[in-house]
């Protein structure tokens, strides 16, 4: 008789793997891995009519950077500038355009008219924001987008800063989004999260990933005055972040991960943790 390990997988259930595989891919390899799941599913119709929205998701999460052409100024592909259609806005260019989210690239270019209520606020805030990311992150891009609705203004800031080092097999991204919605002066909460991944594959496969979630509250009394306080409440928290991860890394490798070691292996002999590089692990091991 026949059982479930024995029938075939369904196209639906391919697809549910191969989103899974897409979307979990480390940053600055998501081609690799699209070009790995298009062997294992060949079917590259498939593919392509029920793939693209995955595509388009891992752009968003990873707040994929990409460059007007017409400025050469940057941008981040996000949820909070997409009008659908693959189409997204450049706040600062005041353009919209295509983006093709496999080449990453923006195309079909259209002027772009922005939110009369929210301009002002998105305006200082984007003007404080941009030089705090270029002061504190070396490859960091940086967006701040704006909206009105109801009577409240809702604006969203974000930063993607990353490292791409595949000759050294590693490559990171950091993230952080941050929003703010009121309806005039006074207190308000501003909320964030922060995320970071790192891929490390020399002789091995590591990924650190990290996510925090953070609430503050802040007076607002101008425009100018709310973009200072976000500023410094921002720097303030992601010094508070960078200084955790670095702190616990290190406790990590003090403590977890020798006691992940196996104080004796397969060959019955302690190995001198001080010289692992010169030890032939693999070949070892098939010899027993």
């Amino acid at each position: 008789m026949a059982t479930d390990l024995d029938e075939p997988l369904s196209d639906s259930d391919k697809m549910r793997i191969v989103t899974d595989f897409i979307l979990h891919a480390p940053p600055g390899e998501f081609r690799e891995v699209v070009n790995d799941v298009r062997q294992l599913l060949n079917n590259d119709q498939l593919l392509k009519e029920q793939a693209s929205s995955v595509f388009a998701q891992y752009s968003k999460d990873q707040l994929t950077a990409v460059t007007i052409e017409s400025t050469q100024n940057q941008t981040l592909i996000t949820e909070f500038n997409e009008f659908g259609s693959n189409r997204y806005y450049d706040p600062r260019s005041r353009l919209s355009f295509k983006f093709d989210h496999l080449r990453e690239e923006a195309s079909d270019y259209e002027t772009w008219t922005p939110d009369s209520n929210s301009e002002p606020w998105r305006s200082a805030l984007d003007q404080l924001w941009s030089k705090y990311c270029a002061d504190h992150y070396h490859n960091g891009v940086s967006a701040v987008f704006g909206l009105s609705q109801s009577g409240q203004i809702s604006l969203t800031a974000c930063i993607e800063d990353h490292q791409f080092q595949p000759k050294n097999y590693w490559n990171g991204r950091w993230r952080s989004v941050w929003s703010i919605t009121f309806s005039g002066l006074g207190r308000v909460e501003v909320k964030g999260t922060i995320k970071v991944q790192v891929h490390y594959y020399e002789d091995g496969n590591v990924q650190l990933v990290s996510c925090k979630d953070i609430k503050k509250l802040i007076d607002i009394s101008s425009e100018t005055q709310m973009a200072e306080a976000i500023v410094e409440l921002v720097e303030e928290a992601e010094r508070e972040y960078q200084t955790a991860i670095s702190d616990n890394y290190q406790t990590m490798s003090d403590t977890t991960f020798k006691a992940l070691r196996r104080p004796l292996p397969v060959t019955r002999s302690k190995i001198d943790w001080n010289k692992i590089m010169s030890y032939r692990i693999g070949n070892e091991l098939k010899q027993h």
